[in-house]
């Protein structure tokens, strides 16, 4: 952990400095309210040794990366089938799009583009009895955090902005990969993407993915090997949206990131590490936080190629 903490620290002064050319994700009104000043890092190893610099303790919404645990619910219910509703490729295109469902009869790409979340969140429906409460308290379990609870404010700011999630939920629904009511689809998905986690608890939270033998506080094994694999292997290939390529060739770590300015990476069997700062690029993911990944893995040499 030393070795990482001087790193971790030469990095964060180095690239804290620096012009920030990205913007904030202002489409969701209450986003648009965070000081874009903010860049925090934390990691946690499989040894649960941690370190942290910066905003690390801040909680902020972290949107897309939240699709990462309903994926991880959904394949514990699901297991193979899953994949008979969402795909597992690349899509190429931005994580709002309509275009490819056209052609692929609504089955969406992969699961962390909205389309492929919002089939996720349906499938979660047709399982929870209470889904809001219900993923809440698997995210709780995972993390052995009782605090984790989501932003009603950035729930709501959501819902009312959220006119092309509602068109992509109602063109799935016209070709019969939606079971269940548009409008409690579309809730329960605008609420997971308003949890509310730090760097801290988002680093730890996704230890599961890097740790072959972790059982949650309560015993359960989360994913089997194999699960978690294929989970990673999403990751690398489609947890950037359409600059997935380019972070798999600059960072090379299986990670997602959100529009809140989140970013987690995972090395398996080695550590976890999460990144915020709030200034998006143009495809969407934190401009700071590519950047601090980039030059960690290479100074860490740490990558997993």
């Amino acid at each position: 952990m030393e070795n990482y903490k001087k790193i971790i620290e030469d990095i964060y002064f180095e690239i804290k400095t620096i012009d920030d050319t990205g913007e904030i994700a202002n489409y969701i009104p209450e986003l648009a309210n965070v000081s874009d000043h903010n860049f925090g890092i934390h990691i946690t190893t499989i040894d649960n040794e941690s370190f942290g610099i910066g905003d690390f303790d801040k909680k902020f919404s972290i949107q897309s990366v939240s699709k990462v645990f309903a994926l991880t619910l959904a394949y514990k219910f699901e297991d193979a089938k899953l994949w008979e509703r969402v795909g597992i490729e690349p899509s190429g295109n931005p994580f709002n799009s309509l275009l490819q469902l056209e052609t692929d009869y609504g089955k969406p790409r992969n699961p962390f583009i909205n389309s492929g979340a919002i089939v996720i969140c349906d499938v979660l429906l047709s399982h929870l009895k209470n889904p809001k409460e219900d993923f809440l308290n698997f995210c709780k379990e995972l993390s052995n955090n009782s605090s984790l609870n989501y932003n009603e404010k950035v729930a709501q700011s959501e819902k009312k902005s959220g006119y092309r999630n509602s068109a992509l939920c109602n063109f799935i629904k016209s070709f019969g990969n939606i079971k269940n009511d548009v409008d409690e689809v579309l809730d329960f998905y605008f609420h997971i993407c308003s949890l509310e986690m730090s760097c801290k608890e988002l680093s730890k939270i996704s230890l599961f993915l890097a740790d072959d033998n972790f059982t949650s506080h309560k015993g359960n094994k989360i994913l089997t090997m194999s699960q978690a694999k294929r989970v990673n292997a999403i990751l690398l290939t489609c947890g950037f949206y359409d600059e997935s390529g380019e972070f798999a060739f600059r960072v090379g770590l299986p990670g997602k990131s959100g529009v809140g300015g989140g970013i987690v990476a995972v090395h398996p069997d080695k550590y976890c590490i999460a990144v915020w700062s709030p200034k998006l690029n143009k495809k969407g993911n934190s401009y700071k936080g590519m950047l601090f990944l980039e030059t960690f893995t290479t100074k860490t040499a740490s990558s997993i190629f």
